[in-house]
Formats: C-alpha cells, structure tokens, sequence
C-alpha cells in the first residue's frame, strides 16, 4: 500500500464509479489505489477487507495525545469512522460513493499510547440509500475492547452502468 501525498494520487471520480466499493477497498489493500492522506497522519492502514466488514491496524503515538497525556478522542472517532463507513463501502454497487451521516462513539477504555489496536467495522443495513455499521476499538494483542461505534452512511447513486 502506499499513501498519496499529493492530490494528483488520490483516485478521480471516474475511478471510483468504475468499480464497486468491495473492489475499490481491495484495489487499495492491493496497493493498485493509494491509501487516503489521513491514514498516515494518524498512523493506521488497512488489514483486511472483505464484503461488509473491514478492518484497519493502528497505533496511536505521541502526537495523537490530549492535553492530558492520553489518547485523544479524535483519533478513536477518526479510526471508527473509517472502519465503519469503509464496511458499508464494501457494499456498495459499481457507480456509487457513500459518505457518513453521522457516526457515534463510546470510549470504554483509555488506549495507551504506542499499543497496537484493530478497528474493525461490520455492515448491520445495506439499502438503496443508508447503510448502517457498527465498530469496536480492540487491542491487537491482548483483545481488550478499548471502544464501540456505530454509523449511517449516505450511499448516493451517481451513475448507471
């Protein structure tokens, strides 16, 4: 995988409508499409793709902390975000783009900085309009659930092929 660092990366439209979101996610897993800029800034990439459910490694660093010294909450929604909304990608037909509504998160646990975690987002609704996942924030070695999530997201029919 490599992540684009210049707008002229980033694939066009035309690109994205010529396959189907399961296709894109796996094209990019692949390395045939670049990651998204913001998955270096906050240090995670994707781990595995499949229909309805994808999964992202991260590890949060100094840079990701609060005031305080811990994990900011950002960096939890930016993860559960993308897991989630990325899920209902996986499901969405050749010609579509999807983007969130709106998305909730639960912070039930305080990720240490450095540790590595698995964000993973599963598809719960797919219709022709909204889709609706779910996600967990887990520690990569030990399974502890440091956070849940949930999303609706628009999926917008651009073009018919």
């Amino acid at each position: 995988m490599f992540t684009a660092t210049t707008p002229d990366q980033m694939p066009d439209l035309e690109t994205t409508l010529s396959m189907s979101g399961l296709a894109f996610m796996q094209a990019m897993q692949d390395g045939h499409i670049s990651r998204p800029p913001i998955s270096a800034l906050m240090n995670y990439s994707l781990e595995a793709v499949e229909e309805g459910k994808v999964t992202f490694r991260g590890k949060p660093e100094f840079q990701h902390s609060n005031p305080a010294g811990g994990v900011h909450g950002g960096w939890y929604g930016t993860l559960l975000d993308s897991c989630m909304s990325c899920a209902v990608m996986t499901v969405t037909p050749k010609g579509s783009v999807y983007t969130t509504l709106e998305y909730k998160v639960n912070l039930v646990g305080a990720i240490p900085i450095g540790a590595e975690i698995l964000a993973t987002g599963i598809i719960e609704h797919a219709g022709r309009s909204t889709g609706v996942a779910r996600g967990e924030i887990r520690d990569a070695t030990t399974d502890r659930l440091y956070a849940t999530g949930s999303a609706t997201c628009l999926i917008m029919k651009l073009r018919s092929d």
